[in-house]
């Protein structure tokens, strides 16, 4: 069976090397010229590291990232809300890590070259249709920016995993306009900064308008005591905010450290971090409605172009990542291609759509929301605002939701 991935993100990435391991002919179209090492970091959680670990890519990425070692929730003013052991440090079978995306990319970028062949790796490729009938699927690919015909290929299989812009999304639902806005900008970047609490912790201070996180993603210590930190500062524009979609784009940094300029805290000094970035980019934090149809006869979707989500509870492209192992379970499982690519989205489509909309409520990240509504000059006894009980049962709903509960994701390596 001859596949067809458009995208080489880390969703099409990851989607190549799992067809290629079960056995089926894969080939990559990507638009860009160039998959370049670019991006700042990314945190996955133990489910998807489970899948990248049966792929043989753990060893490498334990090379280049951070182990996380706790999830911690604060308040605008510093103060401890929720705190919990993450990863194998809270029991699971797999690591939750922290990577630079550059560095991931070049991973799996590596590894699907060695595993397919580097010429069947196609950049410069812009998908500009695809057909589908009963018994194959037609793609026709032409340089981004120009009707320059480059390709027409065919195959058993087309898979759009070409992003929140998804051109194949866009055939099947050419009236679904721009994505949806939340009225946050996210300010990304990164720093060299002095290791905080356990120097592989994950922290999120603030709320919902105003919010700062921040974990490193290299364990590597300078002659001066630093580590690599990946941050993220959330700003509310409000809903008619400027939304240009460029992850190119530089953020003043001036602006955000005004914004700051007073989140100093015993143990993390925000304005010194986001001082300390060479560079600082912004971007529209945006999602779309869920879809009620991913798949189109031998068409489906996959990663962002399925079922883009606000980057809440690291899961993103992990979410990406559990795609491309259902989608190659359920090919492996199913002689015919259409009724596989049926299977895979009834499987993953409700998951991904109540992901979707309970990012939309903060997921877990609503604690540090229910504690500034109710505390919003601080608190003496945080028990007084919000009750262990409710704070546990938030923690667990969402990792029943998102599916790393880890007694039932532990189960899978048996």
């Amino acid at each position: 069976m001859k596949i067809i991935i458009v995208g080489a993100g880390i969703g099409g990435l990851t989607t190549a090397l799992s067809l290629h391991k079960a056995g089926f002919e894969v080939h990559v179209y990507e638009s860009s010229t160039e998959i370049k090492a670019l991006g700042v970091g990314i945190n996955f959680l133990p489910h998807a590291i489970r899948v990248l670990t049966n792929l043989g890519l753990l060893d490498e990425l334990l090379k280049i990232g951070v182990e996380t070692r706790e999830l911690c929730y604060f308040n605008k003013f510093g103060q401890l809300i929720w705190q919990e052991p993450r990863g194998k440090f809270a029991g699971y079978i797999w690591p939750q890590l922290s990577v630079h995306r550059g560095a991931l990319m070049m991973i799996l970028l590596r590894a699907v070259k060695a595993a397919i062949g580097g010429g069947n790796v196609h950049t410069g490729h812009h998908l500009k249709s695809c057909i589908s009938t009963k018994e194959k699927v037609a793609a026709t690919f032409t340089t981004k920016g120009t009707d320059e015909i480059i390709a027409h290929v065919e195959g058993d299989v087309l898979i759009g995993a070409d992003g929140i812009h998804s051109v194949v999304r866009r055939q099947f639902y050419p009236d679904e306009g721009i994505p949806k806005f939340s009225g946050i900008i996210l300010h990304r970047g990164m720093s060299m900064g002095k290791p905080f609490l356990s120097g592989s912790s994950m922290i999120m201070a603030g709320s919902v308008d105003k919010k700062f996180i921040a974990y490193p993603i290299s364990d590597e210590v300078d002659e001066n005591g630093n580590q690599l930190i990946n941050w993220i500062a959330d700003l509310r524009v409000g809903p008619d905010g400027n939304i240009l979609r460029d992850w190119n784009r530089t953020a003043d940094k001036h602006k955000l450290l005004s914004e700051f300029s007073s989140w100093k805290f015993d143990w993390l000094n925000a304005p010194e971090i986001i001082n300390g970035a060479d560079a600082i980019y912004e971007f529209p934090m945006s999602d779309r409605d869920p879809l009620p149809r991913w798949s189109f006869d031998r068409i489906t979707l996959l990663g962002d172009a399925a079922h883009p989500m606000y980057p809440i509870g690291s899961n993103g492209a992990s979410q990406a990542i559990l795609d491309a192992e259902i989608l190659t379970a359920s090919l492996m499982q199913n002689t015919d291609a259409i009724a596989a690519l049926e299977e895979y989205q009834n499987i993953r489509l409700p998951q991904t759509t109540a992901i979707i909309l309970q990012n939309r409520q903060m997921g877990p990240e609503q604690v540090m929301e229910i504690v500034a509504e109710r505390a919003p000059d601080g608190f003496t006894d945080l028990y007084d605002v919000i009750s262990r009980e409710e704070l546990e049962g938030i923690a667990a709903r969402y990792k029943k939701i998102a599916g790393f509960e880890k007694e039932e994701l532990n189960a899978k390596a048996k």
